[in-house]
């Protein structure tokens, strides 16, 4: 199990191996900021328009003209991850709160979750390489809040940042244009309940169909990525 400290982005670069020095914060971008999460509704706080992550593993597959972000195009270290998450305080939050609780559990808690697809690309099936301990979030309702990893992970290129959400947690934000897209691991039917069951992947060495996509909705998180550092001076060491 992996252990995590709430820490500042800057400072999540320190968890890096030494020779790393460029820090990519994944599925973060200045053309394409994080907008509000849902609960409450950033429109009207009075209505019930809060949606979440629940019972899931899934990533984000497009973000504006960003495709894929959290795909690794280059070996290194997963060092740490952030979350914006929601508030239930203002308007109907209170019940709001108690409403995700009854079905998905007292405790929302996430998982950061490294996949990695095989067999043919048309099935959509990925395989469990590691993952975190689940992270406890209510204590950081209405924040977007970094984790730095005790032990970075080490990733290779193709593998795929993922969230895995065992119960439920508020970084959602859905009513976004269509360039905004997510894939998740339930399929079928499950793509369209309004209950559909918990597909969490949690069994590491598992492979599971992620066979629901949807458009005009993000998942709220970023992930801070460092390289393997790039030699530049090959002169023979002496």
């Amino acid at each position: 199990m992996l252990t995590a400290l709430g820490c500042a982005a800057a400072a999540c670069a320190l968890a890096a191996p030494a020779g790393a020095v460029t820090v990519t914060e994944l599925g973060d971008f200045k053309d394409a900021p994080f907008p509000s999460a849902d609960c409450p509704d950033p429109a009207d706080a009075t209505t019930n328009n809060c949606q979440v992550v629940a019972q899931l593993t899934g990533f984000q597959v497009q973000v504006g003209k960003h495709s894929v972000p959290f795909k690794i195009r280059k070996p290194g270290y997963v060092v740490a991850f952030a979350l914006r998450l929601g508030d239930f305080k203002a308007g109907k939050g209170p019940s709001e709160l108690s409403f995700f609780k009854t079905p998905y559990g007292d405790t929302p808690e996430v998982r950061l979750a490294v996949i990695r697809q095989v067999g043919k690309s048309s099935k959509k099936e990925y395989k469990l390489l590691k993952q975190t301990q689940p992270f406890k979030m209510e204590p950081y309702f209405q924040s977007t809040q970094s984790y730095a990893l005790h032990t970075p992970f080490r990733v290779h290129k193709d593998d795929i940042i993922a969230i895995t959400v065992p119960s439920w947690v508020p970084a959602f934000a859905h009513s976004l244009p269509s360039d905004n897209a997510w894939r998740t691991s339930h399929s079928g039917s499950e793509c369209t309940a309004s209950t559909p069951p918990s597909a969490a992947q949690e069994k590491i060495g598992s492979t599971k169909v992620y066979g629901c996509f949807y458009r005009g909705a993000r998942v709220l998180y970023s992930v801070t990525f460092v390289p393997d550092a790039v030699v530049t001076n090959t002169a023979t060491a002496r």
